[in-house]
């Protein structure tokens, strides 16, 4: 019960619930066993007048069958080679083909089958193998007399009915034969399926010994023990089927051509129903009553323990960084002096942090500013060696031009007045530096760039560039085969959700490629969140952690590479309409 104990609005809202549910409940549970008490007579009434409707259609039914049964009387050319006993292959044929007339008349015949007697012959047309035929022909009872029988037999493990009917010589009282008829309940199920209701089930028996021939059920569990507790035309008792308890509900019917008894099952939870629907409804009127205890609860505390809930939520801001905290509250008791203090102590807490961040910020610009100072010494050292190489071969003709680029590159590099350029003068020291890099590889190089023109005038940080461009000359190409190709691409694209442009950056080369494993590596460097020092200047986590100081989640990027095919570095950078960076 701590949580109880711990809230004055939780103690004030559960008496008010305890007021409000009690007398709803006991009403309730009145109303149910009230109807539900009173429900039970009403749908066995109803279902016996459905039952009634089921019970002439299947009547109908059976007596068609009878009827078909008596086809054979109608054609005098039959009934003459039936009481034939030649036994000639035009007579038999004769036969068969008005056995296999009646079979396809119907498509819930299974097999249609005639035991001459006369022949001493069996004609049989069937859907089944010759395995269940035999089957069935073994559980074959042979019959007297001129009455149809009706029995239930299995076929494939499923009830079927057997129709069975002498063909009697008249006026004589000679038996020709014997008339077999195999009935799936595909019909039967169609007559009974349209009373049918859910959390209902039909059995049908036939018979005098109540032979159980249907279930609208896979399984009829517990049907059989039903005989016993039958009394009379039609009626009903209380039972239970598959563990669940309801009502069955039977009716005898009694005719010339078949005796025939029909049970319903009604479970107990569709008995209920309407008693479930009033139950629902006083549960519905119970969460509205419950909703204004709420809300009323909900108003009185707003005057008992507002100010507490309005400082804690406040804190709860405090806590996730936002100290933009306004003073809502004039009161002048112990409560309104709390909330007084918290908003002082807030305010300068604010001011403390502000101190920390522009402190922090300004120590990150020196420490940039002094790795711009910073120049690959390995660079310096290649340049210098291949510019007193062309000087000797070349008799300085190129001399002058490399020494131009090279005072250019180093011009840009040492500028420590700016921090952030045009993208146009990032194009052009990477073309100054690219043309001492081609020139120093010669043949083994190769560089490209698409830049787009709107591109050029955007803001970005300085030295954004080189750093990639030489981490895939130095660790692509140098290390890899000593040859291959580089190519960068800016591109602009807009985003229309935020209405801003993004800035695409991705240098691309096909030299050693990356491991997958260093490339998890940077990641999780990058995740780090500090600048790194080390021999090779301004490099790949640096320029990322320059992004993301600059644009914060306005910058993403991502690494991919496939050895000496495809090595993969690109960035995305938010920018507003005017190219500068989002804040």
């Amino acid at each position: 019960m701590k949580w109880l104990k711990r809230s004055l609005f939780r103690k004030l809202l559960a008496v008010m619930l305890c007021v409000a549910i009690l007398p709803f409940l006991m009403a309730s549970v009145f109303a149910y066993r009230t109807i539900s008490s009173s429900m039970e007579q009403q749908v066995i009434d109803l279902n016996q007048d459905a039952m009634e409707i089921i019970s002439n259609n299947l009547k109908i039914y059976f007596e068609d069958l009878n009827m078909l049964t008596g086809s054979f009387y109608v054609d005098p050319q039959l009934m003459k080679y039936l009481r034939s006993t030649e036994v000639s292959a035009f007579q038999k044929l004769y036969i068969y083909n008005k056995v296999n007339t009646m079979y396809i008349s119907r498509p819930e015949f299974h097999g249609v089958q005639y035991i001459s007697r006369t022949k001493n012959l069996t004609f049989t047309s069937s859907d089944v193998g010759n395995n269940e035929m035999k089957k069935m022909l073994s559980d074959y009872d042979e019959i007297e007399g001129e009455a149809t029988v009706y029995s239930v037999k299995k076929l494939g493990g499923k009830n079927i009915l057997l129709i069975q009917k002498n063909l009697v010589d008249y006026p004589g009282a000679t038996i020709l034969g014997t008339l077999n008829i195999y009935v799936s309940l595909s019909e039967i199920d169609k007559v009974i399926h349209t009373q049918r209701l859910q959390d209902s089930a039909y059995f049908l028996m036939i018979n005098e010994q109540k032979e159980f021939l249907y279930s609208s059920l896979e399984q009829a569990t517990g049907v059989e023990p039903v005989h016993s507790k039958m009394a009379g035309i039609k009626g009903s008792f209380a039972g239970e089927m598959d563990g669940n308890k309801g009502v069955f509900i039977y009716l005898n019917n009694s005719n010339k051509t078949l005796l025939f008894t029909l049970v319903k099952y009604v479970s107990d939870s569709l008995i209920n129903a309407p008693a479930y629907k009033t139950l629902n409804q006083s549960v519905v009127i119970l969460l509205i009553a419950i909703i204004f205890v709420i809300i009323f609860a909900v108003i009185l505390s707003y005057f008992i323990i507002l100010p507490i809930k309005r400082l804690l939520r406040n804190m709860v801001r405090v806590e996730q960084g936002n100290f933009n905290i306004q003073k809502e509250s004039q009161r002048l008791d112990e409560l309104g002096i709390l909330e007084n203090r918290f908003y002082i102590m807030v305010r300068n807490l604010d001011e403390f942090m502000n101190r920390e961040y522009r402190y922090r910020l300004e120590l990150s610009t020196a420490q940039l500013k002094m790795l711009q100072a910073q120049i690959n010494p390995h660079f310096l050292y290649n340049t210098m060696q291949y510019i007193g190489t062309v000087a000797l071969k070349a008799k300085a003709y190129d001399l002058s031009d490399k020494i131009a680029e090279l005072g250019s590159i180093l011009r840009y590099s040492m500028d420590f007045r700016t921090d952030v350029v045009k993208l146009s003068m990032e194009v052009k020291h990477i073309e100054d530096y690219m043309s001492i890099q081609l020139g120093r590889f010669k043949n083994k190089l190769t560089y490209s760039m698409t830049c787009h023109p709107e591109a050029t005038s955007m803001e970005v940080p300085k030295m954004l560039l080189q750093p990639l461009i030489e981490n895939s000359i130095v660790h692509g190409i140098e290390k890899g085969r000593g040859y291959g190709s580089i190519r960068l691409e800016i591109d602009l694209a807009p985003n229309e959700e935020t209405g801003k442009q993004v800035l695409l950056i991705r240098v691309i080369d096909n030299g050693k490629g990356i491991p997958a494993e260093k490339i998890e590596a940077i990641r999780n460097e990058y995740l780090e969140d500090k600048l790194h020092y080390g021999d090779n200047g301004i490099g790949l986590i640096n320029v990322l952690q320059r992004l993301r100081l600059l644009y914060g989640s306005g910058f993403t990027w991502d690494m991919a590479s496939v050895p000496y095919e495809a090595t993969i570095i690109s960035l995305t950078i938010a920018l507003d309409k005017t190219g500068e960076r989002n804040e």
